[in-house]
């Protein structure tokens, strides 16, 4: 009989079972590819028979990992929101949540999970986490005293993917990561309408008056 390296048997399982998770979304961050069940295995350190007491099949394992996913990025984006003092300043905690997001290894997850998953195993996750996000940032906008906080939101987010667009390219000529240009670029955009201060700086900006 195996070694329970747990207090418990059903915290030993869920521990064993998270370590799968956390396999697969390691190989997919990796690889960009779906990982077969014996990888995930391999890299959890369990035999690949073992992979299936918890899992009935690689759908299943990835449809887990969606289930896991969704909600642990929106918790990102929503605590660094929830950490601004002001109106404006969390609309701006908004949008670099986002940008980290988009620039982070995470992205190249979420586009290798759009490929390998069924789109309706995305669809609920996909709308649930983009609900959560836009709570705050309507709340915020209200607060600020945006009269159609409901548009100004979707313009923001449309702002959001625009600037994403090339994070992960480089520019030899430019001594600025791409992350920072892109943030440059919407501070110019956004941050006269959000009053902002003129210089750049997470606490400054999460601090300023709205």
């Amino acid at each position: 009989m195996p070694r329970i390296a747990a207090p418990t048997v059903a915290e030993h399982h869920a521990r064993q079972r998270q370590a799968l998770l956390d396999a697969a979304h390691t190989i997919l961050a990796e690889t960009g590819e779906a990982p077969s069940m014996g990888e995930v295995g391999r890299r959890a350190g369990l035999a690949r028979s073992s992979v299936y007491q918890y899992f009935a099949s690689a759908d299943e394992l990835l449809g887990a990992l969606v289930e896991e996913l969704f909600p642990d990025w929106a918790g990102k984006v929503l605590g660094r929101v929830a950490e601004a003092s002001t109106p404006s300043g969390r609309v701006w905690a908004y949008i670099e949540a986002n940008i980290d997001l988009f620039a982070s290894s995470e992205q190249a997850v979420a586009q290798a999970l759009s490929r390998v998953v069924e789109p309706h195993v995305l669809a609920g996750p996909m709308t649930e986490f983009h609900a959560q996000l836009q709570v705050p940032l309507r709340e915020a906008l209200s607060e600020f005293g945006e009269p159609e906080p409901e548009a100004v939101a979707e313009h923001i987010d449309s702002l959001i993917v625009q600037a994403s667009r090339g994070l992960s390219s480089t520019d030899p000529e430019s001594p600025v990561p791409a992350k920072d240009r892109a943030l440059a670029r919407l501070r110019r955009l956004l941050g006269g309408y959000l009053h902002l201060p003129e210089s750049p700086g997470s606490e400054a900006e999460r601090g300023s008056s709205g």
